[in-house]
């Protein structure tokens, strides 16, 4: 299987599906709810679509550099960006747009929001403070060098500086967003990674088996490919919740205006010592 064979067959044909789903959808009414419509969901979506490429080139080439993972040139176009071919950075925007899209339709259909937490800001802090010890634990898997553990601690250390941002920012609006968020995440990493599955088989690409922990799921597929597709769609899925929440949108404003009186009054502080 091509590596864009790939790409049409499993990820460009769910995402035009959603977007008829959408299209019928818009025709009979069915939208967005006014808690999720703090700004346009397609320049959200184009906006993830970018993160991806500026955030996962840098780090993907590094694999491939690295031999954690490589593709059979056979079945690429031969079209090498650094280290990587066209196709993979291609998958950087179709998967974005496939869970974006995803995400998207459950919103529409699934729109329950749940009570706001009692403890926010304590829901906030733990779920961040937690989220930083595991990243340690990664750090230091890598200075240390424990080389079956290599491609699973790149991924977290990778990964979890971004989802720490994110649960700072507003775990609590995660949280009463969860059906919304765990109906994207559970089913698009189990459908990516069974296509994942699918193409190591063909082998359309290989995972290092002297990189990994070598725990493989129906006799297959690496571990840490299942947890790529969960945390990659735990980026995208906090992401795109986190930006469409009017109450993101309530806070963010809030953090700007503390942050213009800090500075105003640093300013005045500078004046008035000269």
């Amino acid at each position: 299987m091509t590596y864009f064979g790939f790409l049409a067959i499993f990820v460009v044909l769910p995402i035009l599906a959603l977007w008829a789903v959408a299209a019928w959808d818009t025709r009979r009414g069915i939208g967005v709810p006014a808690h999720l419509r703090s700004w346009s969901a397609h320049w959200i979506m184009f906006a993830h679509v970018i993160i991806a490429i500026l955030y996962t080139t840098p780090w993907d080439n590094y694999l491939v550099a690295t031999r954690v993972w490589w593709y059979d040139p056979a079945l690429v176009t031969g079209l090498v960006i650094w280290y990587v071919p066209i196709e993979e950075y291609t998958f950087f925007v179709l998967m974005t747009l496939l869970t974006a899209s995803w995400l998207l339709m459950i919103m529409r259909h699934r729109p329950e929001q749940a009570p706001p937490p009692k403890h926010g800001v304590r829901l906030r802090q733990i779920s961040t403070l937690a989220i930083f010890a595991v990243w340690l634990v990664f750090v230091a898997i890598l200075v240390f060098g424990w080389r079956p553990g290599t491609y699973m601690a790149l991924l977290f250390v990778w990964a979890l500086p971004p989802i720490m941002l994110q649960t700072a920012f507003g775990a609590d609006i995660l949280w009463r967003n969860r059906r919304v968020v765990w109906l994207t995440i559970l089913p698009m990493t189990l459908y990516l990674a069974a296509a994942d599955k699918l193409a190591i088989s063909s082998g359309t690409w290989t995972i290092n088996p002297e990189q990994t922990v070598n725990v493989l799921i129906l006799g297959r597929l690496p571990l840490e490919e299942l947890q790529f597709f969960f945390i990659v769609n735990v980026l995208i899925t906090f992401g795109m919740t986190l930006v469409m929440a009017t109450e993101s949108k309530a806070r963010a404003a809030r953090y700007v205006a503390a942050l213009r009186g800090i500075l105003t009054r640093k300013q005045t502080v500078e004046i008035g010592s000269e």
